[in-house]
């Protein structure tokens, strides 16, 4: 099992979409599209913002984090939208010894049910595997949120089992639905 190849977060194309990196020009569109709605945010981490500074203060450190080769987190952009972001899509933890990325997503209601956060997943998933070597890739929902799960399976993962009470969101404790990739199974 060779290190993990770390080159930061590169630009990433598909069909429809660019993944890029942020910019502080962003936070309008962020702001506006996902990250002011409880519904998007409602099985996430973190509250929804309750201003457009909140998201402004945010994307400030996420571009300053992007000087870190180990850091990677993208902009979704839909290609026919101009270069305005409709969702997000991150690695939130590397386990650099086994060699483990945990991939974490979030789109814009107006943006749901397209096939958007898939083929964003998709993409981040060849990246990862392909460019910084990693071996497995996973991620993971809240049980009473079906449809993250979906995204992962379009996308080739496995369920693996459920985490009961083992994670929190903006719902409170909740089951963790874990789903992962290894690189030999692509």
């Amino acid at each position: 099992m060779g290190k993990m190849n770390h080159v930061g977060t590169l630009q990433l194309e598909t069909d429809r979409l660019i993944l890029r990196r942020y910019t502080k020009d962003d936070a309008s569109a962020m702001y506006k599209n996902w990250a002011s709605d409880d519904e998007v945010t409602k099985f996430l981490t973190w509250p929804t913002h309750e201003s457009p500074e909140v998201t402004r203060q945010i994307i400030d450190e996420w571009v300053k984090s992007y000087s870190n080769e180990n850091y990677y987190h993208w902009a979704i952009v839909l290609k026919e939208n101009g270069d305005e972001p409709v969702g997000d899509i991150a690695v939130v933890h590397i386990k650099e010894k086994a060699s483990v990325a945990h991939i974490g997503y979030c789109t814009g209601r107006k943006w749901w049910n397209q096939g958007i956060t898939s083929e964003a997943l998709a993409a981040v998933i060849d990246f990862l595997f392909d460019v910084v070597d990693v071996n497995r890739i996973e991620a993971r929902h809240d049980a009473k949120n079906p449809n993250s799960g979906k995204v992962m399976k379009k996308c080739g993962m496995k369920y693996e089992g459920t985490l009961r009470s083992s994670d929190w969101n903006n719902q409170g404790i909740c089951d963790a639905c874990y789903y992962a990739l290894l690189k030999a199974e692509r």
